[in-house]
């Protein structure tokens, strides 16, 4: 019952939802990429399930037409990093937050265009917005190193060790949807994105569950 309740707050927030909404639609992408791949029999329950994956993203794609202004709030508090003793790092972080704040009015745009609202090209929006979160993502991974390795608590660590983990299966993802020609883009099947986003999902879930524990664990 606990859990339950645990899951139910989780749902009350944003972030909770959309991890769900993440985790939900990249099983169903791995188990339907499976099916129509492998399983000829079972061909029609994995197109289902793709058509499932599909509609739970661009869910996430609408949803997000409202984060523009608290990406700005978090960009704005953050700055230059002046909390940063790293250098690197501080600079990495600078980028990464600039990579984020252009990568949604990109990711708005090409929704409006395949929406019919704007008439420009959907394609060139689209790959826009994809690199943006590409370059993010490795951003990420390169400012969690020095992190780790400049941090001597375990569990701070390890922390970044996933986080780092998963943005590197975020980035395989995000290379797959760029324009042929682009190291791997376009050679992954349904299964293996759903995989990648499978993993990125499941150890957000893990760190958010975890972090809500200790805080738990914390309060009086």
């Amino acid at each position: 019952m606990a859990a339950l309740s645990k899951v139910a707050a989780a749902l009350e927030s944003y972030r909770g939802r959309d991890r769900l909404i993440r985790t939900l639609g990249y099983c169903c992408q791995l188990v339907g990429g499976i099916l129509v791949e492998r399983c000829p029999t079972q061909s029609e329950v994995g197109t289902r399930l793709l058509a499932v994956s599909a509609q739970l993203s661009h869910c996430r794609t609408v949803l997000r037409l409202f984060d523009d202004l608290a990406m700005f709030v978090y960009t704005k508090q953050y700055g230059l990093g002046p909390e940063e003793e790293d250098v690197f790092v501080r600079w990495v972080s600078v980028l990464g937050n600039m990579a984020d704040q252009l990568y949604y009015p990109c990711e708005h745009l090409a929704w409006a265009a395949d929406a019919k609202v704007l008439r420009v090209d959907s394609a060139r929006w689209w790959t826009l917005s994809t690199t943006l979160w590409g370059l993010s993502l490795l951003l990420g991974v390169a400012s969690r190193l020095p992190r780790s390795k400049r941090r001597a608590m375990e569990a701070q660590m390890r922390s970044e060790a996933l986080t780092a983990l998963s943005n590197l299966a975020d980035l395989a993802n995000a290379v797959h949807w760029l324009p042929p020609g682009v190291l791997w883009a376009g050679r992954f099947p349904p299964w293996l994105v759903g995989l990648m986003g499978t993993i990125s999902s499941l150890l957000s879930v893990y760190q958010a569950a975890r972090a809500g524990g200790q805080a738990d664990a914390a309060s009086p």
